[in-house]
């Protein structure tokens, strides 16, 4: 199959090289600010909507005839399209309902710029120390004129269609490649067993058959740390050299609270997939769920987890499913059927009908299961 592919490498620390690529970053931010006004300021004398067509227009004019707006040149001409373009995509969003208006963004704040067919061109790759197993390589890119050197992790295959250079909120640059790929999804033994999974709240994951993943929950155990942190940076004088590299140090314990969660579940959903053909999970509402319980939530990022199990499938030739959430499963006997009113607090489910006695997260795994069953049947899913 034919997928679309992201390659993230780390872009070399070289202070006076990476310095024009945050001047780019920081006018590509000027060139959205600008655009949103003029949007804004369109509409409300016009009543209409201005089109991506004659917006690229007039920003080029202005890149290219006035001398206030020369240093726009800077950014590609090409960046300058995607981003017309992206602020258009963002305004259709809106009128169709499924967003908010673009907004304003501080020039420090805004993270990339993304070029496609030109100001880029690949080098050839030069090797590192390394094993024999693993080499390492360090690969080179011409952006807007300009060589730069990046950590080549891994090889890349396929197309590149875009290039993205991307500023993370501790100030380290990244290169992103988009790349469609030719995936070749191998025919492997299946035991064709199908598992149901309830997410909670202090088990990650609870199965059909009783067992309980646990989160490890990375926040809550670098919060101490975290908040020490807080506390001496927000003592520091305000503007100070000693403030900003404070606040790139919390960015930088975040950006590796993340990247520990995000392995977390990529290893969670490949043991799942080597005893399960197809898992089949429960849609959530997250937006009422964080309301609730807040950071407990975007601490478990049960979305995020959903997204790389149905990414891990899909390389495995396995299958995910998603029963609606409207499906009764919690208040619901596993054995009987018999639906019931149950409390948060309450956390064993105690049939009324058959007396059954169960763990609340057991009996709701297996409710999941039984759902998953009927939507395989109704869609005629196949199994593999």
């Amino acid at each position: 199959i034919e997928v679309k592919r992201a390659y993230k490498y780390r872009l070399y620390d070289n202070a006076e090289a990476n310095r024009r690529l945050h001047d780019t970053i920081n006018v590509s931010g000027i060139i959205w600010n600008h655009i949103t006004a003029l949007r804004k300021r369109y509409y409300r004398l016009m009543g209409k909507h201005l089109g991506s067509a004659r917006l690229q227009k007039h920003v080029s004019k202005l890149r290219m005839r006035t001398q206030r707006f020369s240093y726009w040149q800077m950014v590609g001409s090409q960046a300058v399209q995607d981003i017309c373009q992206r602020h258009d995509k963002a305004c259709e969003r809106f009128f169709a309902g499924k967003g908010g208006l673009p907004r304003f963004k501080k020039v420090k704040k805004y993270t990339s710029f993304t070029l496609k067919q030109a100001g880029w061109k690949l080098g050839e790759d030069t090797h590192q120390r390394g094993s024999k197993k693993h080499p390492k390589w360090t690969g080179h890119i011409h952006i807007l004129g300009c060589e730069y050197k990046f950590v080549k992790h891994r090889p890349m295959q396929g197309e590149v269609k875009t290039v993205t250079v991307k500023r993370d909120a501790a100030g380290r640059l990244w290169v992103c490649f988009s790349v469609m790929e030719q995936m070749v999804i191998e025919d492997k033994i299946s035991t064709g067993k199908i598992g149901g999974f309830d997410f909670g709240l202090k088990t990650f994951l609870t199965t059909d058959e009783g067992f309980s993943i646990q989160s490890p929950q990375f926040f809550s155990q670098d919060l101490p740390r975290l908040r020490k942190i807080q506390r001496q940076v927000s003592k520091k004088a305000d503007g100070s050299t000693n403030k900003h590299n404070g606040k790139k140090h919390i960015a930088r314990r975040h950006i590796r609270i993340a990247d520990k969660r995000r392995d977390f579940h990529f290893q969670l959903a490949h043991d799942l997939f080597d005893h399960y053909a197809v898992v089949v999970f429960e849609d959530l509402n997250m937006d009422g769920m964080k309301r609730l319980w807040g950071k407990k939530i975007s601490d478990l990022s049960f979305a995020q987890f959903i997204k790389i199990a149905q990414w891990v499938a899909i390389k495995r030739g396995k299958r995910v499913v998603i029963i609606d959430r409207w499906e009764r499963t919690t208040q619901k006997c596993s054995s009987c059927g018999h639906c019931q009113k149950l409390e948060l607090q309450d956390r064993t489910f105690c049939c009324e009908r058959c007396s059954l006695v169960l763990d609340r997260d057991h009996n709701a795994a297996i409710n999941i299961l039984e759902a998953g069953h009927r939507l395989i049947l109704s869609q005629s899913v196949e199994v593999p």
